[in-house]
């Protein structure tokens, strides 16, 4: 494996599974991409040494667990609004706080060839295993990963992070009990994995909705107990009437607090159903990139609404600005 061209065909058919892998473990797709780029030059410098007693796919995954665990011991774990303190009421302008956010992952990148269906199947791709995993310490959730996710062994666990295999069950064993308080009760009961008729239709009546500036639409199609957070704002709001109440602020030209008119075309992350959304604000001529919506759909309604603004358009292979 010393020539360059050998090396990179033999690394390179895992880029994306390790790029998933590494948005597991920081819950940031910017800073998954850079991790990436680290396991694969850390693995050029090293490959004298790799003797093929493992895959080369089982090789590139340790490097990548231990570049992960380096950034987990100097950074804090990224975070939902939700996570940070009860629900607000709209009040006016609301400023952004400069927080390590929980980012989205475009499903246009878990689609590319690569990973298989293991690493991007839906229950731990999807937004809430994503927070739930960030309250892990890095060595859980290193252990979490590899065990439940990538099916690793007890024994190739614990040799990886250089500890017993009684240590790496007994870290799985608190993961897998920390993951049952954090995660939604009625998860499994949610709309994921691949965009049903009654999803679409729902998609198109809330993008209908937005577009016409129209609260009382929104409202039709969320539960009464629904949730919505805005990164990079930690103000957020619980319960469909603070939603509607927030919007009749946001939405109505003759409010002050109005931030202009929406446009939006369905999408989808973290193996949920996604709208893409561009904003024109007042005085402004043009639509322009504003970001990306998920929402987790149960029984026909809208439960939750995370809208992300700092995300770039071109994770998600969209222009900066809107064109019909």
């Amino acid at each position: 494996m010393g020539h360059a061209a050998d090396f990179e065909t033999l690394v390179e058919r895992h880029r994306r599974e390790i790029q998933v892998h590494c948005y597991r473990m920081l819950g940031s797709l910017s800073d998954a991409e850079d991790l990436t780029q680290e396991t694969f030059l850390r693995a050029w410098k090293a490959r004298d040494a790799f003797e093929g007693r493992a895959s080369v796919r089982t090789w590139l995954y340790r490097i990548a667990t231990n570049a992960c665990l380096d950034v987990l011991a100097r950074r804090p774990r990224r975070v939902l609004p939700d996570q940070l303190g009860p629900p607000g009421e709209p009040v006016g302008p609301i400023s952004a706080a400069d927080l390590p956010w929980l980012e989205p992952y475009p499903d246009r990148l878990l689609d590319e060839p690569g990973p298989d269906a293991v690493v991007v199947e839906r229950e731990t791709i999807e937004l809430a295993y994503l927070a739930a995993v960030q309250h892990l310490p890095a060595r859980q959730r290193a252990v979490l990963v590899l065990r439940d996710v990538l099916g690793w062994s007890a024994k190739e666990t614990a040799a990886l992070l250089e500890t017993s295999v009684a240590s790496a069950n007994s870290a799985l064993q608190r993961a897998r009990a920390t993951l049952r308080e954090r995660l939604p009760a009625r998860r499994a009961e949610w709309t994921a994995g691949a965009a049903t008729a009654a999803e679409t239709a729902l998609l198109k009546k809330f993008i209908a909705a937005y577009e016409q500036g129209d609260p009382s639409a929104v409202a039709r199609l969320l539960h009464e107990d629904a949730q919505a957070i805005m990164p990079p704002y930690s103000l957020w709001f619980a319960g469909r009437d603070a939603i509607v109440r927030a919007l009749s602020l946001s939405l109505d030209p003759a409010s002050p607090d109005c931030v202009g008119r929406f446009r939006m075309r369905p999408t989808r992350a973290n193996r949920q159903p996604a709208v893409a959304t561009y904003l024109r604000r007042p005085g402004e001529d043009g639509f322009r990139w504003f970001g990306v919506s998920l929402l987790t759909i149960e029984d026909g309604l809208i439960t939750a609404m995370a809208a992300f603004e700092a995300v770039p358009a071109a994770a998600w292979g969209l222009p900066e600005n809107w064109a019909d």
